[in-house]
């Protein structure tokens, strides 16, 4: 099929340090006991992907005029910069700040890094194993939250804080820097861009291009397929963290640890187990689409089913059976990521090379709409009812979109 290169082994690189974030599997819980409501927690979320909306498209069209490599050398600074200010935050403001400097990161590497796989697979003429490439290059993202998951888990049992978490991710990240300064540089400009032509020319250029291929209704019927259920994905996905807490509490066999400990012990369990489950869901992308009447058909129905996985999962909470609960809404998990790799395939199958990092931060904008909306209803949802009838309500509101676009394929 493909070859297992020097650069394969990079992008694999990539995608799981990249993922050694060793806060994330417990992001809520950390904000919960810095005080934070679960309102102002969806209000972060909102601000995190209202800000990643404003800078998404410029740093498109920044990676691809001016360099990829570059843009992606910037985003894991802006990265560094948000983990230590996450360390030293001790109010909503200064929280604020952290997640502006996080979206920063996020809107200037989100499409950037897929872009250039892309733009890869051309020049070594495997375009046509796309699916299965990227899907191998994203298990290793999803081993990589596996790894981050122990470790948390373990930084938190013996230290007893959450914010230690934010100072060991810095490592990973340094090290992801000196693996992009070894990538090729032909990697960093699109192929057929000449690397002489820079500046305010091609920055035109390339915008011209860049809003050209948004009058392809093709790429925006797939843009919309893939970001619904993403933005869903996003502002949902945490939420994991509540359900494993209320969870662990009502175990006898965690009561000799102080609650922290306890929830470290079972929410790094759960997460290492969950992302090797997405891994395999990754590398099963190509083989599961060719299972399916169309791409369009494979992209329907994993949308359809991991919003119902949600509604049940809120069910479940309602009717106290908490371990299901969870299972369900593991579900979410595994679909996001096994519609990823058929997504971004098929949205590249409609796109010019030139412009393809520029038009997949399009993809990721709209998944920060869908996102920054349900995060702040799910929130408002989570304080006002139960996170139950809030998982219900919004599993239900990515359905709608969801069923219309599936009728119309």
């Amino acid at each position: 099929m493909f070859r297992k290169d020097r650069q394969y082994f990079q992008f694999c690189a990539y995608g799981f340090l990249k993922n050694l974030r060793l806060f994330e599997p417990f992001l809520i819980l950390f904000l919960k006991n810095e005080g934070m409501t679960f309102t102002q927690i969806g209000v972060l979320y909102a601000i995190r992907e209202i800000a990643r909306n404003l800078f998404e498209i410029p740093g498109g069209i920044f990676a691809d005029a001016t360099g990829r490599k570059t843009s992606l050398l910037l985003a894991f600074s802006a990265y560094i910069i948000s983990f230590l200010t996450f360390f030293s935050a001790s109010s909503f403001l200064i929280f604020s700040l952290a997640f502006l400097l996080y979206a920063f990161g996020d809107a200037f590497r989100t499409g950037t890094h897929k872009a250039m796989i892309m733009s890869y697979l051309q020049l070594n003429n495997w375009s046509q194993f796309k699916i299965d490439y990227y899907g191998h290059t994203r298990s290793w993202s999803q081993i990589g939250s596996a790894v981050s998951a122990i470790l948390a888990a373990l930084t938190i049992l013996f230290t007893g804080e959450y914010k230690i978490a934010f100072l060991i991710s810095i490592i990973p990240y340094l090290l992801e820097l000196i693996n992009l300064a070894l990538y090729p540089n032909y990697l960093n400009r699109p192929r057929g861009q000449k690397s002489e032509k820079r500046g305010l020319h091609l920055l035109s250029q390339t915008t011209k291009d860049f809003i050209n291929s948004l009058k392809n209704k093709e790429v925006l019927r797939s843009i919309l397929g893939l970001s619904i259920y993403s933005g869903y994905y996003k502002a949902s996905k945490d939420y994991l963290q509540a359900m494993i807490q209320i969870f662990a509490i009502s175990l006898p066999l965690f009561q000799s640890h102080l609650d922290i400990r306890r929830e470290a012990i079972l929410v790094g369990t759960v997460y290492f187990i969950m992302y090797l489950a997405t891994s395999i869901a990754s590398r099963r992308s190509g083989p599961w689409v060719r299972t399916q009447k169309s791409v369009h058909s494979a992209m329907s129905k994993s949308l359809l089913i991991g919003a119902l996985c949600g509604i049940a999962s809120g069910a479940l909470i309602i009717a106290g059976q908490n371990l299901l609960a969870i299972i369900f809404f593991v579900g979410i998990y595994l679909f996001e990521n096994l519609r990823k790799p058929i997504g971004i395939a098929q949205i590249s199958d409609h796109l010019d090379q030139k412009v393809l990092a520029s038009a997949l931060s399009v993809e990721s904008q709209a998944e920060t709409v869908f996102a920054a909306l349900f995060a702040v209803f799910i929130g408002f949802m989570v304080d006002h009812t139960t996170l139950g009838i809030a998982l219900i309500s919004v599993s239900a509101l990515a359905l709608i979109p969801g069923l219309l676009f599936i009728k119309r394929n």
